[in-house]
């Protein structure tokens, strides 16, 4: 059976067109909240537009963010202020890796883009004793549990979207130019593979379509 008809699901499809909202920055203070107060050197991998990195900025001595698309990169330089200690590198996570160590790494919707556990692995490479690793990415729902997530998540975007705009229509965020692809390993798969690299990592399916990893080397 249905819980939600076609019918419903267009008009939220049509809803959510004329109020979107950034489901990824939505996680960005949890994220925060998972790091110290202060720190040396962070890395975000996928930095698209630089809000993130904008943030880790505020509390690091120097931020590394990378991305494969130059006119989201360009974008992101601009909107940064000069003052932020953020650089900013087009290039190939995996193979142009930055050096590190760094006490912080984040990748946000962008590790389904990578081969998942060499990616881990790298990040695991270069992170710092102590350091911490976040990870929001996606996953392709496979069980129960994913897809009544799935349908919850479907009226709760809606309300998110109402609330960000105050109501308003709003214009679409910048999108990249880089091609996307959809997510293809499920939950319990990345949460194997995680566990073989990254032992005691905290993983958690999320709402709007996210899990998040949490991992402290120790």
């Amino acid at each position: 059976m249905k819980i939600l008809s076609a019918r419903v699901l267009r008009a939220l499809e049509r809803f959510n067109a004329a109020h979107p909202w950034d489901h990824n920055a939505h996680y960005h203070r949890w994220i925060l909240r998972q790091l110290p107060r202060r720190f040396d050197r962070a890395l975000d991998v996928g930095s698209g537009s630089g809000d993130l990195a904008r943030l880790l900025a505020g509390r690091a001595a120097a931020v590394e963010a990378v991305d494969s698309d130059p006119a989201i990169t360009a974008q992101a330089r601009e909107l940064t202020p000069a003052t932020l200690p953020v650089t900013y590198t087009v290039a190939d996570a995996m193979a142009e890796f930055p050096a590190g160590p760094y006490d912080v790494i984040t990748c946000v919707a962008a590790i389904h883009h990578l081969p998942f556990a060499q990616a881990l692995t790298c990040f695991r490479r270069h992170l710092a004793p102590g350091g911490t690793l976040v990870v929001v990415g996606l996953f392709r729902a496979q069980t129960p549990v994913d897809h009544l997530l799935g349908v919850v998540a479907i009226p709760a975007n809606a309300a998110m979207g109402w609330l960000k705009n105050k109501g308003r229509r709003s214009p679409r965020p910048a999108s990249m130019t880089a091609p996307t692809r959809s997510a293809d390993m499920t939950f319990d798969g990345i949460v194997r593979k995680a566990g073989d690299v990254l032992p005691g990592a905290r993983l958690r399916r999320r709402l709007f379509w996210r899990y998040t990893l949490v991992w402290n080397r120790p």
